[in-house]
This record gives C-alpha cells, sequence and structure tokens, in this order.
C-alpha cells in the first residue's frame, strides 16, 4: 500500500470501513454507467441497427461506460434482418430480369417515400440536431436529389414547426433550389429564405412573360399570402421595383395580379393596397375608394366624392384610381346588362373611367410635373355613346344600324373592354342563339374587331369565345349547334390571324386530346388555319399544328392523290 493510502486508512473509522455511503460518487457513477449501458442495449436491439449512421457512436459510448463487447456482437447480429440489402438484391433481379434500371430506381425510391411520410416522427428528427450537434452528412447529400427534395417539401407543409425540417428548407434554399420552394409555406417563416424565394420568384416572371405568370402564379399567390406579413413584405417590395424604368410596368401587373388574387381569396389587404398608392396624402378620397373596394361595391356618396376631386384642375394623381378592381367596378356598373344607374350620376362613373384610362400625369419628388388630358373629352364621349346603345338592349337587327358608331368608339381600349364585357353577359344568356338567326351573330362581329384594334385584349377575346364553343346549347337543333360552333371557330381562326397564334392552336389541341370535340369542328378548324398560314413556319407552331395535320382522322379526306392539296404542302414545308 503506498504512503497515501496508509494515511488515509490511519485516518478511517471503522465505522466508516464498513459504511455503505462511503463514496456516493462512485455510487452515482456507477448509476449513470448502467443507465447508458440500458440506453444503448435497446438501440442494439433495434432491427438493423448496424446499419444506422451513428452505430460507431452509441457502441463507443457502450464501451466506455463498461459494456461486454461479446453483448454488443450477440444483440446486432440477432436483429440484423437486411432489410435495405434485401431491397437491393431484389432490385438487381428485377433489373436482370429486364426491368430498366430507372423504373427500378423509381419505384424503390417511391415506397420508401411513402414510408417515410407514413411513419416519420418530428420529434425524433429534431433529436438528430441535438445528438450530431452539426448537419448529418447524409443530410447535405440527399437535398442534392429532386425525388428527396420533393420529400422535404411535402414534409415541411406537413410539419411546419419541426425544427429539423425548416433548418433542411434552409439548406435546399442555400443549396441553390429556392425556385422549387414556392409552396412550402415553412419558407415564409424564415425571411432570409422567403426573400432569396421571393427573388426568383419575381426574377422568373419577368422573364418568362405571361405565359410565366399563368402557370406560376398560384403557388406564388399561396407563399405571399402565407400571412399578412409576408403579402405586406412582398408588396413594398414589388412596389420599390416597379418605379424602376426597366422592368416596372411587368412588377406593377404583378403586384395588381396579387392583389386580385388576395381579394379572390376574402382577404382585405384594401389598407395596403392604399398605402403603397400614396392615397395618404389625399385623405377623402383614400377613404372613399377604401370604403368601395373593401365592400366590393360602388356607391354614389364616394364616387361623387372622387368625381369631384378628379374634376379639378389640381387633381390627384391619376395611379389612385387606377386600382384594377376599381376599374372592373365601374366597367360592370356601366356596361352589364340590367344594371340601372341612376341618370343623375352615371357622367360621373364615365368620367372616372375615362380619367383612370386616358390621363397621363408624370411626378416627381417636389409633386406633379406634367399632366396631360388630352384623351380625355373624346374618351368620356366615346364611352357615354357605347353605354348608351349597351344599355338599350337592342337587338342584333337594331344594333346595325349604329354598327358604324360602335366601331369609331371600340378604337378606344376602355370602350372594347366595356364592350367585351357586354358581350360576354349577352352571349352567356341562354335565349341568345335561340333566337339568332344570322349566321355570325353580330355581337361575335364586334369581337372579331376589339380583336382587330386590341393586342391586349387577345387573351380576354379567347376565354369569352372558349365559353361560348363549350356551352352546350341544348336548346338548339344538333346541326344548328354544329354551324354556331364552327362560327365560334371562325372567330378563333381570326383571332390567330392577328398574332395570337400558339394560344389558340393550343386549346384545339387540348380539345383532340379531350376527345369531347366534333372531329368535324376540328377538321373545319384546320382546313380554315391552312387558308390564312403560309411558310416559314416557327417550330412552336409546328410543334402544336402537326399532329393535327398528321390525324388522318381529321385530314385523311382532305388530301388528295397527288398531293397537291394544303395539307400535303404544310406537310412538304415541315420536312
Amino acid at each position: 500500500m503506498s504512503d497515501y493510502e496508509e494515511d488515509h486508512a490511519e485516518g478511517m473509522s471503522e465505522d466508516d470501513v464498513g459504511s455503505p455511503e462511503m463514496d456516493p460518487f462512485m455510487e452515482d457513477d456507477e448509476e449513470e454507467r448502467q443507465a447508458t449501458q440500458k440506453d444503448c442495449l435497446e438501440s442494439f436491439s433495434s432491427k438493423d441497427y448496424i446499419m444506422e449512421p451513428n452505430i460507431f457512436t452509441v457502441l463507443k459510448r457502450f464501451l466506455q461506460a463498461g459494456g461486454s463487447p461479446e453483448r454488443v456482437v450477440e444483440l446486432l447480429s440477432d436483429n440484423y434482418l437486411a432489410i435495405a440489402q434485401t431491397v437491393n438484391v431484389l432490385a438487381d433481379w428485377l433489373i436482370q430480369a429486364g426491368v430498366g434500371i430507372n423504373e427500378v430506381q423509381e419505384l424503390v425510391e417511391s415506397h420508401l417515400k411513402l414510408m417515410i411520410i407514413k411513419h416519420f416522427d418530428p420529434k425524433k428528427a429534431d433529436s438528430i440536431f441535438t445528438q450530431e450537434g452539426e448537419t448529418p452528412s447524409w443530410l447535405a447529400e440527399m437535398i442534392e436529389y429532386p425525388t428527396w427534395r420533393s420529400l422535404f417539401y411535402k414534409l415541411a407543409e406537413e410539419y411546419p414547426d419541426c425544427l429539423m425540417l425548416n433548418f433542411t428548407i434552409k439548406l435546399i434554399s442555400d443549396a441553390g433550389f429556392q425556385g422549387e420552394i414556392t409552396s412550402v409555406s415553412t419558407a415564409c417563416h424564415q425571411i432570409e429564405v422567403f426573400s432569396r424565394v421571393l427573388r426568383t420568384s419575381i426574377s422568373s416572371f419577368v422573364e418568362a412573360g405571361e405565359d410565366g405568370l399563368e402557370k406560376n402564379l398560384p403557388e406564388f399567390t399561396k407563399m405571399v399570402c402565407h400571412g399578412e406579413h409576408t403579402y405586406l413584405y412582398s408588396q413594398v417590395l414589388m412596389h420599390i421595383l416597379s418605379q424602376e424604368l426597366k422592368g416596372g410596368s411587368n412588377i406593377r401587373r404583378l403586384c395588381q395580379e396579387l392583389q386580385k388574387c388576395a381579394s379572390e381569396k376574402g382577404l382585405d389587404v384594401t389598407p395596403i393596397t392604399m398605402a403603397l398608392s400614396g392615397a395618404a396624402a389625399y385623405p377623402r378620397a383614400c377613404q372613399a375608394l377604401s370604403s368601395m373596394l373593401s365592400r366590393q361595391a360602388l356607391n354614389p356618396a364616394d364616387i361623387s366624392v372622387l368625381f369631384r376631386m378628379y374634376s379639378e384642375h389640381d387633381s390627384p394623381p391619376v395611379e389612385l384610381i387606377r386600382v384594377p378592381a376599381f376599374l372592373d367596378l365601374l366597367i360592370d356598373t356601366l356596361f352589364k346588362p340590367g344594371t340601372r344607374v341612376n341618370p343623375d350620376h352615371k357622367h360621373k362613373y364615365i368620367h372616372l373611367l375615362a380619367y383612370a384610362a386616358s390621363v397621363i400625369d408624370t411626378h416627381k419628388k417636389g409633386g406633379r410635373k406634367t399632366i396631360n388630358r388630352d384623351e380625355l373629352k373624346p374618351t368620356v364621349q366615346a364611352l357615354e355613346k357605347t353605354q348608351a346603345l349597351c344599355a338599350e338592349n337592342k337587338g342584333a337587327s337594331e344594333l346595325i344600324a349604329d354598327i358604324s358608331t360602335l366601331f369609331t368608339c371600340l378604337r378606344f381600349p376602355v370602350v372594347s373592354m366595356g364592350v367585351l364585357k357586354w358581350v360576354d353577359y349577352t352571349v352567356s344568356d341562354a335565349s341568345y342563339f335561340k333566337l339568332n338567326t344570322d349566321h355570325t351573330p353580330l355581337h361575335l362581329v364586334m369581337v372579331d374587331e376589339i380583336v382587330t384594334n386590341h393586342v391586349l385584349l387577345h387573351q380576354k377575346a379567347l376565354d369569352l369565345l372558349v365559353r361560348v364553343f363549350e356551352s352546350s346549347f341544348e336548346e338548339l337543333d344538333v346541326l344548328v349547334r354544329l354551324e354556331l360552333k364552327k362560327t365560334v371557330l371562325d372567330r378563333m381562326v381570326h383571332l390567330l390571324s392577328r398574332g395570337f397564334v400558339l394560344p389558340v392552336v393550343v386549346y384545339i389541341r387540348k380539345c383532340l386530346e379531350k376527345g369531347d370535340t366534333d372531329i368535324s369542328l376540328i377538321r373545319h378548324f384546320v382546313t380554315e388555319v391552312l387558308d390564312v398560314i403560309a411558310p416559314p413556319y416557327t417550330p412552336e407552331f409546328v410543334q402544336l399544328f402537326l399532329p393535327l395535320i398528321e390525324n388522318k382522322t381529321i385530314t385523311g379526306i382532305l388530301r388528295s392523290d397527288d398531293g397537291q392539296d394544303p395539307v400535303s404542302e404544310f406537310l412538304s414545308q415541315c420536312k
């Protein structure tokens, strides 16, 4: 025994030597080792634990706590089921049996995704970070693959409070895949991720144009309208960008589309819209506009307030009343059949609509720079004449006498917008085509004129024609119904001839693919299009139109034996 041990032994009494409470620290340490061993043994007893990424960490803890290596080997081997290895063997068998490698990989990954979604435990997922103290290497590797990124997006939607998933979404954003996470609500809780996704989305909208807007707007709206804070942040940012000369008008359009979508979702975003438009400097105008926009209805008192303000020489900025929702209310009030407008106030509605559509003013920081009202009076006069004719509810035969006046007024974009709404309401009436005897109804002729004059109304004109084309017309005879639909297709061909080519052909392709459209109608469309087109053709047009031409059911009877027919000529040009 050493001198140290002897000295301590001499200082101990007999009671001390025999006491069970000799060293409480040693006892606590023993209990801790036993608890650690028990915890580790539970882990080793689980299925295929040897495949877990933290196996070496747990094994080290167990051995340091005095655990038996033989016990580890026994438990790991007894509970080794080789599930992952069995999957690999089965996958190899499938490949050897002739199944494609990509198909097998997709099969395995899809099943694994379903199993993860079914058994995912957010508490266990969060414990990964507390155990490892850093980003697991396997997580960084997983986010490199689209399959697993999509899994994280789905899980993040279902478990928005999971820390591990929120961190993974940030990792994905940091890795440059922020364009994929526009629909993930968890991105809305992290300002850094949200800003990056917002920037990417706005850039893609500006670059893709109208097609990109239509395709991606729903997901973008869902993200931006996640909460009041995200909507306000996005609108303020885009409002600043809309002041830029380059691309500013596109951003302003995006802001307006967001306002419209938010209103359709039942959200009252009027205060934000008013604040960003600078309405605070004009409290009376702001109060009148806010009242009507919040209720989605016009009222004479508020209209009178705005009319007086916009009749003065020093009127408020025109941007204040260029709110799409407000303009839609004005157009509906003036052009919707059956709407009664007080004659004493009608000129006020028309003045405000004409002012918003025709007056040009520019501002600088010190105040208004210039204001141009040259087009205001002619626009007011055109609106008055057109609205009076539409409100009289005349039949097609009676309107023919005024067609020259109507065509003259249709040169004004705002008048065409109103007439398009009026035509839409009129032809939607079930009795309209039943009572109409003209081969080409006058209201559809006006649509042709609008298409000829205004490129920006092409999409709205196509939407109207599609609604008419898809109407059932059950009250009409089958042959009359077919002739009517051919007339509508002629209007679409006219729209195509004015430059709106791809959207029209895309719609007809969809009609063919759905199989719910009479082949004779598609044949009529193809025949009319071949009459108005000439080479050279763009690759996009050929890609869309060629399947219609190659369909023998459609064009078989249009071909001749000598190959001197429009179908054969088109095919030769494509080759």
